[in-house]
């Protein structure tokens, strides 16, 4: 499964998850961001290629909508609720993206 999530910047929540569950279970995970500043610009090519994408707050959903409204059709895209109040590696925004993945995808402890 191919697993793509999308913050602000793509430099803490983001790059968190994708570095603590990169080639897990078999899956293939890449992280982006969605404002001008990202370390990883989001693309419509970024959203084609994922099979499961998550974002971690309500508004990266609203501009992926807004910017990439074709490139989203047919996907699944859940809304993760974590705010950006964590450092990058934080131990509690890890207990939060594991604890919102879990449902979805099985990621190692």
């Amino acid at each position: 499964m191919k697993v793509l999530f999308v913050c602000s910047q793509n430099r803490l929540r983001s790059l968190t998850v994708e570095t603590i569950s990169d080639r897990t279970g078999g899956h293939q995970v890449r992280s982006v961001g969605t404002e001008e500043g990202a370390r990883i610009r989001v693309t419509a090519g970024h959203l084609g290629w994922a099979d499961l994408i998550f974002v971690m707050e309500k508004r990266h959903l609203n501009r992926l909508q807004k910017k990439f409204r074709d490139a989203l059709t047919g996907k699944r895209v859940i809304c993760l609720h974590i705010p950006d109040e964590f450092e990058y590696m934080d131990e509690d925004l890890i207990d939060r993206l594991r604890g919102g993945v879990a449902p979805y995808v099985e990621f190692p402890e």
